[in-house]
């Protein structure tokens, strides 16, 4: 009988931090061990973490990843290691090496380059040419990186006809809602078309905009899922996988009988590669029971926020944050989830009360801080707004009382939040949904000034269901229900709600997504059974705010086309869609 026992490490690297990550690989290459592991695999890029963007530009920075590199094969004895990396020469190249018993034994190149989304691949590295196989243990298998394992005709097939059992893809691919699931849909395909054992292993952390989810899964050759990491943290996933089944399946399959059929493009150079050749016949040692992890849809996401929220204020050496608090559902949302990323010790809530706040506003606050256990702050600014208006009276004479005095306690707000961030090094986190970030119903320098916009991505619907969810995870009211009941109101003026300029979220939501995640144009959504009238207004709003978002903090990505790096669009534009 074959066996081999695989290891998959799903790392939470920091980009830059070569030492720490470095580090970080040698624990777990010291807990793959101790659990006789044969082949364990680490993450794309996880010596540098992912993306380093223009860090590879910087000669230095190239020198330092390989002598870190030097580390890991050092530690490499008796076990083998796949660990991505940075391979310079005449060119750069997203990697994978292949290290056993202190050894490097080879290399592989990426071969499928993302540039979309936010991907940016091809400004830094140059195409792999050749696909390597890998003689581990007696067994031969495939190693690639991320997008290559998504292509049908890509190096997978060429490894498996090259007679590869197991392909193992190392990868940083970013979450957005729902990508798991179809993660599992292509990659059971890829076992199945190929008749090989799929091992994908998955980053896992915030990083910037960006989230990595995990979720490292193996695949039989059947197409059935072996073993799943968890999502959102740190694991080391590890499978016994047994080839005898693969070679059966083999003898078994009229497309290897007949032969694989070759694939279109021009088939690279596929080399043999030894690295070890002795068969593990030594018993090893059951393997712990994992215990089942899970999410529905809402909970998922709001792992995915508590995470970014919890390593963009660590990875960036803050302690502690703050928010103002209006007594409304966005910024009571953004509490909890810092709450349970940092611990209510490390966020401090700001009220700053107004003549337009509402009693009830003002006590939601107060209850949402004491539900949550934060501390409070409260700061009116009713004299401040007092001292603009009288400083500006000359210059606003004659005019009406409009959105530039309702803009200006925003920005005092913010003043004010950004003072305290100055005095005490706290970051302040925005408040601010995607659906007012999209129509620029927010205040540049106002509610939109801050370090960090940990919903800059969310819905105002999705804002509702993620804020229920909270309450019904910990089974009480953390968000007081008067909170997600009450209808939304900036309190900047007397008896407003956002429905004064804005239609109902439930329908500027849908006719957002449609415009802004898929393009579609003004007459098709129209179609889609929304008014004409109010599309082409919620399209102009869009449009007109572009300056906003380019200037707003960076924030978390759950959805296929966050704003940022993923919608890129000139704010000088006079194109209308029709």
């Amino acid at each position: 009988m074959r066996y081999l026992r695989l290891g998959m490490v799903q790392i939470n690297c920091t980009v830059g931090d070569l030492e720490g990550n470095t580090t970080r690989i040698k624990q777990f290459i010291d807990e793959a061990r101790n659990l006789q592991v044969d082949v364990v695999a680490f993450p794309e890029l996880a010596i540098t973490g992912y993306p380093p963007e223009d860090l590879l530009l910087k000669p230095q920075f190239i020198k330092d990843c390989h002598t870190y590199l030097e580390e890991i094969v050092s530690y490499s004895h008796d076990i083998a290691v796949v660990v991505g990396l940075i391979d310079a020469g005449k060119n750069l190249y997203n990697a994978a090496a292949v290290i056993c018993n202190g050894k490097l034994a080879g290399i592989y190149h990426k071969m499928y380059l993302p540039n979309y989304g936010v991907f940016d691949e091809y400004r830094y590295f140059q195409v792999g040419t050749e696909c390597p196989v890998f003689c581990i243990n007696g067994i031969i298998m495939g190693i690639n990186i991320c997008e290559d394992i998504w292509y049908p005709d890509g190096p997978a097939a060429f490894q498996a006809q090259a007679g590869a059992g197991i392909i193992i893809n190392i990868n940083a691919s970013p979450y957005h809602a729902g990508k798991q699931d179809f993660r599992k849909r292509m990659l059971a395909t890829r076992a199945l078309d190929n008749e090989v054992i799929v091992c994908y292993v998955n980053m896992v952390g915030g990083q910037d905009e960006l989230i990595f989810d995990g979720g490292s899964l193996a695949f039989d050759e059947r197409g059935e899922l072996i073993a799943e990491g968890k999502q959102f943290e740190e694991d080391l996933v590890v499978v016994d996988v047994d080839m005898e089944k693969v070679l059966h399946s083999r003898l078994h399959s009229p497309m290897h009988r007949r032969g694989m059929p070759v694939p279109q493009r021009v088939s690279p150079p596929v080399s043999y590669i030894m690295v070890s050749e002795a068969v593990s016949t030594t018993p090893k040692r059951p393997l712990p029971l994992r215990k089942a992890q899970s999410y529905d849809s809402i909970g998922e996401v709001y792992a995915a926020l508590v995470l970014g929220t919890h390593d963009y204020v660590h990875k960036n050496r803050f302690e502690k944050v703050v928010i103002g608090l209006s007594g409304g559902i966005d910024s009571s949302l953004v509490a909890a989830i810092a709450v349970d990323a940092l611990g209510a010790e490390n966020v401090i809530g700001v009220a700053m009360p107004s003549q337009y706040s509402s009693p009830g506003s003002k006590a939601d606050a107060d209850v949402l801080a004491h539900n949550l256990g934060i501390r409070l702050l409260i700061l009116p600014i009713q004299g401040v707004f007092k001292s603009y208006l009288n400083t500006l009276a000359d210059a606003f004479q004659d005019t009406q009382t409009g959105v530039a005095e309702e803009n200006i306690q925003a920005r005092i707000r913010g003043n004010l939040l950004m003072a305290l961030s100055n005095k005490f090094g706290w970051l302040v986190l925005t408040t601010g949904n995607k659906s007012e970030i999209a129509v620029g119903y927010a205040t540049l320098y106002g509610d939109m000034a801050g370090g960090f916009a940990v919903i800059k991505d969310v819905p105002k619907t999705l804002v509702y269901q993620l804020s229920r969810h909270k309450n019904s995870s910990v089974g009480k009211e953390i968000i007081p229900r008067v909170v997600i009941d009450k209808e939304p109101s900036a309190e900047l003026r007397p008896d407003q709600r956002d429905t004064d300029s804005l239609p109902p979220y439930d329908i500027l939501d849908p006719i957002l997504e449609a415009y802004v995640e898929r393009d579609n144009s003004m007459q098709y959504i129209a179609d889609m059974g929304f008014e004409r009238v109010i599309v082409e207004k919620m399209i102009e709003m869009v449009d007109r705010n572009e300056y906003k978002r380019r200037q707003s903090a960076p924030g978390i990505k759950i959805t296929p086309r966050a704003f940022g790096k993923d919608r890129r669009l000139p704010i000088t534009n006079r194109y209308k869609s029709l």
